[in-house]
């Protein structure tokens, strides 16, 4: 639950004049949908619980219908205080809006997680939880997604968040609705030959020919280290390969196809 204690002096910095507010970017817009309480200070009677309509509006005692679509709580709350006031039905409101249930907050997950969609989010909701709504990631995910948000303008930004560092302590990404979170499939490389699982599997960071070949269940009793070659791509985009004689201190790299031969003994 997101609570807003509506005080004129502390909503000073978030909020502008009804009509206007200056909310730099608040993590919480009101939408159709949205389950509020409004209490009015000293007016017990003004307290009710309301949703805000498929119009935008929220019904509020004695003043009606009030647009809030767009705005932060604090905003609303604002908003409302203005409606009382300029009615004349108050002469120094004081509202505090607290929002119940988002329904209209939503932040759409993509790529290699089980269950890809759009999910509701609030103040409090982080990266790992809209994860788990989705599913929890695939076996082939990256360990870094990406956060795309767009701007007033149009246009996107794209913040890389190491899911590895939010597990170790570090600062969760704050989200907002309208944010995607994409999930890309981890890079991967190719081992073929003589080892006892050919296939493609998860790279690692760091990972070395050794280590590939122990992910692959070994070198079979054919095979031979020093007849290892590793196909790789000259350029990303490419479709140019050079074939290079590989030791098992070899860094593999994103795509790689590593060819184990046959012993000549």
């Amino acid at each position: 639950m997101l609570a807003c204690a509506l005080a004129p002096q502390s909503r000073a910095q978030d909020a502008g004049p009804p009509g206007d507010p200056q909310d730099n970017s608040p993590l919480i817009r009101l939408g159709p949908g949205d389950s509020v309480t409004i209490s009015v200070y000293g007016q017990p009677d003004l307290t009710a619980n309301a949703y805000v309509t498929d119009d935008g509006t929220l019904p509020v005692g004695l003043v009606g219908k009030v647009p809030v679509a767009g705005l932060s709580p604090s905003a609303a709350a604002q908003r409302i205080e203005a409606a009382l006031r300029d009615g004349n039905f108050l002469v120094h409101p004081q509202v505090s809006l607290t929002v119940t249930q988002s329904r209209s907050q939503r932040v759409t997950v993509l790529g290699e997680v089980a269950r890809p969609g759009r999910f509701t989010i609030d103040s409090t909701t982080t990266v790992f939880d809209l994860l788990a709504q989705a599913g929890g990631t695939t076996q082939n995910s990256s360990d870094t997604v990406y956060l795309i948000r767009k701007d007033a303008s149009g246009n996107s930004t794209r913040t890389a968040i190491p899911l590895k560092g939010l597990a170790g302590g570090q600062a969760p990404q704050q989200l907002r609705s309208g944010d995607s979170i994409y999930v890309p499939r981890a890079e991967q490389f190719s081992i073929m030959g003589e080892v006892k699982t050919p296939n493609s599997y998860r790279l690692e960071p760091g990972m070395t020919v050794m280590e590939a070949v122990a992910r692959a269940g070994g070198i079979t009793d054919k095979g031979s280290t020093r007849r290892m070659k590793i196909v790789r791509r000259v350029a990303e985009g490419k479709e140019e390969f050079i074939t290079l004689k590989a030791a098992m201190t070899d860094i593999v790299q994103p795509n790689d196809v590593i060819r184990v031969g046959q012993s000549i003994f």
